[in-house]
């Protein structure tokens, strides 16, 4: 049994790592928040430790190390993205192995300072890349492993997902927190498509605001117009209809890739592929954060060629602000 700390335990996506720690058979030592709205850890861990101070966290970890010879094996780092490399750092310094959430950075050079601690220390750090491990998306990149070398697909991604007023408050609204809407929602995303696709030969930005952003890739073998948004009135007619708050889709060649369902055991199986040594590290999340950095930072393309029709919806005011701010603006005269 694998001894575990968890920081970041008030978050949307802790549960997940809870629940993968407890289907695993592993023990959850203590946990670190500081709000203190983690209920959530009765049904899997009642008896941890959990603190909102990380001091009294960090003593905690080394009394039981001291006085009691219990070891940390692994800290899963669930806290706000530009957290991440920091809680890792501290992770490997602790002698442990570190499992963060997607992005792992916000930058390409804060990757190679991770790997820098991880020779020195000679612990891992893994990261969440769940697509990887969905049976549809597997099988997706069989095919075109499979298909002929020269054949080039086209691909549409559409992901909508709603977000409230309490987004903009939250750091997910700080672009310099979160690293905008490419990184919270849709890093996941662009390390699948390298996966299946290859490498990035071009990355067009075509537009980038608050609530949403578009744009066209090309890999080695996929040309991918996409667009973001947590807005919801970009949802479809009918997907608001039912009441529902979410639409992903992901088209190649006009023809559906189902992948809506899977996804309830995925953070499970990317534990027992780390448990085993065979999860994902450092230089498999490289360019999906390659590709979000370059997004966040990229001058926005005129719409010329091949772009996502959606990218043409009404961009309204932030709702904080009479205006966007000029540097979220964007550049295309629709």
């Amino acid at each position: 049994m694998k001894n575990f700390a968890l920081l970041g335990a008030a978050g949307y996506i802790a549960p997940k790592h809870l629940k993968a720690i407890k289907e695993t058979g592993h023990n959850l030592l203590a946990a670190l928040d500081k709000f203190d709205s983690v209920g959530i850890m009765d049904s899997y861990f009642p008896n941890s430790d959990f603190f909102v101070e990380f001091e009294r966290f960090d003593r905690h970890l080394e009394k039981l190390k001291r006085e009691k010879g219990i070891n940390l094996d692994f800290v899963s780092i669930c806290t706000p993205n530009y957290l991440h490399d920091s809680h890792i750092r501290m992770a490997l310094r602790r002698g442990a192995d570190a499992i963060c959430e997607k992005p792992l950075v916000l930058n390409p050079w804060n990757l190679d300072a991770l790997s820098d601690i991880e020779r020195e220390t000679r612990n891992r750090i893994y990261t969440i890349l769940q697509l990887r491990l969905h049976p549809s998306i597997i099988a997706l990149k069989e095919k075109i492993q499979n298909a002929p070398p020269e054949k080039m697909y086209d691909v549409d991604l559409t992901y909508l997902t709603s977000r409230g007023h309490w987004y903009y408050t939250s750091w997910k609204g700080d672009v310099s927190k979160s690293g905008g809407i490419a990184s919270n929602i849709g890093v996941h995303f662009y390390d699948m498509l390298s996966w299946v696709f290859g490498e990035v030969k071009e990355n067009i930005v075509h537009l980038h605001t608050y609530d949403r952003a578009a744009g066209y890739l090309v890999f080695e073998k996929a040309r991918v117009r996409w667009f973001l948004s947590i807005n919801h009135d970009t949802l479809p007619e009918g997907i608001k209809m039912k009441g529902q708050s979410t639409f992903r889709s992901i088209t190649m060649d006009g023809e559906a890739i189902e992948f809506s369902n899977g996804f309830t055991d995925l953070h499970t199986s990317s534990y027992q592929h780390i448990l085993l040594g065979e999860g994902f590290g450092v230089e498999e999340a490289r360019q999906s954060i390659e590709i979000v950095h370059h997004i966040r930072n990229a001058a926005i393309a005129p719409l010329l060629g091949d772009y996502h029709p959606m990218v043409k919806l009404p961009v309204g005011k932030h709702p904080f602000e009479g205006t966007l701010p000029l540097e979220m603006v964007v550049a295309n005269d629709f």
